[in-house]
């Protein structure tokens, strides 16, 4: 059975809503009239470049680099397949469009590379607010490798999510307005860590609550004892946060907090002693960066795990991995976000080659694409497919993807990814 990445997209969706905490992006719809224009240009014929767009926010409220990662992987693609002779001798040319992080500004991006620049596809979208969502859509522009911030890779039909989807992607969210995510990041603490009591960290904020409700109840699902802590987010006390799950005897600790709170806790954690089996991540935090963001708790920074869905960027013993790392050692840091930046790419060039004798066109790009089953990128994703079910599943076999940090070796892969799997129930929740 096919593996699945509900999981992973909620955890983009909480992300986007807890860096809004401290940043409020404003969003605007564009009137249908607006989106009638240029659904089926192809790129030019006869050697001449073809164009992709990437949509990234690159300047959002919420920092520069937030979202940067995976068009810099999807770049460093592109230069390295261009510099061997493109596809079928033809340069893929990158339309790079900074949407700022507002919906205003997405739709402005979405505009000029769909009927400005005519890219045949999007790339490695990764948008703080993808208000342009429906006009790709309307327009029929494959969005290739997006990440799922939001929910509008469930949403919108010729959108691919970089995890895929079964949504039936209607125009309306999930199934009813409800996505589904899995309960396998718990399933494999208990299961081959032995962990039996965690901590969820939030704050005193709507959508951080929010999310650590959902991480609670996944625990709960799989027999833990759950321990709450939430602290105030404009004062928040993460000492004593950091005591009571040490005295409560905590395996592991989830959080529903920003990246500065996650290293504010874990030197909390390092100042009262608290140990515990894994202090759990996702794959946004999945950086090179650990010395210095957690350069004041040295135990807890050994004790950083991340989940996800592709295989770990530290992982040179694989030669797909070694090639990305090759052909981005110029950049000052790494990412799992890179890397899925880097497979996104991929994706849309195995599309555009299956096309060059017929002509590479946004509908044959999108044929390609949307009939995809199991595809991997040369191994860095787990199978990825987009077949629609009916109704959401119940119950569904999950594979993920587990690293650690580990000072002087970086991300630690643990175990392969194709076959750390479980079968595991899928709980309802509302983007």
């Amino acid at each position: 059975m096919r593996p699945a990445r509900r999981r992973r997209a909620a955890e983009r969706a909480a992300a986007a809503a807890l860096l809004l905490v401290v940043a409020t992006a404003c969003g605007s719809r564009l009137p249908e009239s607006d989106f009638e224009h240029g659904s089926r240009t192809p790129a030019p014929r006869g050697g001449a470049p073809i164009p992709v767009g990437i949509v990234t926010s690159a300047t959002s409220p919420v920092g520069g680099d937030t979202f940067t990662g995976p068009g810099q992987g999807a770049k460093a693609y592109f230069d390295r397949l261009n510099a061997r002779g493109g596809i079928d001798g033809r340069r893929v040319e990158v339309h790079e469009c900074d949407d700022g992080g507002s919906g205003v500004g997405d739709n402005t991006c979405v505009h000029r590379l769909i009927d400005e620049d005519k890219v045949v596809a999007l790339v490695a979208t990764t948008a703080l607010d993808y208000a342009g969502a429906p006009r790709v859509s309307h327009a029929r522009v494959p969005d290739i490798g997006g990440q799922p911030i939001g929910a509008a890779y469930d949403t919108w039909p010729h959108l691919y999510g970089i995890y895929g989807s079964s949504a039936p992607r209607n125009g309306t969210p999930g199934w009813g307005g409800k996505l589904y995510g899995g309960t396998e990041v718990y399933r494999y603490f208990k299961r081959v860590k032995g962990a039996r009591t965690a901590a969820v960290v939030s704050y005193n904020q709507a959508a951080s609550a929010a999310y650590a409700r959902l991480v609670q109840r996944g625990l709960r699902a799989e027999g833990y004892k759950v321990v709450t802590e939430q602290v105030d987010f404009a004062l928040p006390n993460f000492r004593a946060a950091a005591a009571d799950l040490k005295e409560q005897g905590a395996d592991l600790v989830f959080d529903a907090i920003d990246g500065h709170g996650n290293a504010q806790l874990c030197r909390a954690m390092d100042e009262v002693g608290a140990k515990v089996v894994a202090k759990v991540t996702n794959v946004q935090n999945w950086t090179s960066t650990v010395p210095e963001d957690y350069k004041d708790s040295p135990r807890c920074r050994n004790a950083l795990w991340a989940t996800g869905s592709s295989r770990d960027y530290d992982d040179t013993r694989n030669a797909a991995v070694r090639e990305f790392r090759d052909a981005t050692k110029a950049l000052k840091t790494h990412s799992q976000w890179q890397l899925e930046g880097w497979a996104a790419a991929m994706w849309f060039t195995d599309a555009a080659r299956s096309c060059a004798r017929s002509g590479i066109t946004r509908a044959c790009v999108d044929a390609f694409v949307g009939g995809s089953r199991d595809y991997t990128a040369d191994g860095l994703l787990l199978p990825v497919s987009f077949e629609p079910l009916p109704k959401p599943p119940k119950t569904r076999r999950t594979c993920l993807s587990v690293a650690r940090w580990q000072d002087g070796r970086g991300w630690v892969a643990q175990g392969d990814m194709n076959s750390t799997c479980f079968e595991v129930p899928q709980l309802p929740y509302e983007p």
